[in-house]
């Protein structure tokens, strides 16, 4: 009966690490999410004033 805390230990130790490593790769993504955000304004923007500057030639 002496190692039945260690597993339980051990259990919720690998749950907390599995929450850690969870919440950095959703950050990640969320970083990586706003970025190509960012990007596709930018081309978007680009190709208008592009557009834009065609038709007033």
């Amino acid at each position: 009966m002496g190692g039945k805390p260690d597993i339980i230990r051990a259990i919720v130790l690998i749950f907390a690490v599995g929450l850690v490593i969870t919440g950095f790769t959703s950050l990640q993504a969320s970083e990586d999410r706003s970025a190509a955000t960012v990007m596709k304004g930018a081309v978007s923007a680009s190709s208008a004033q592009t557009l834009k500057t065609s038709l007033t030639r």
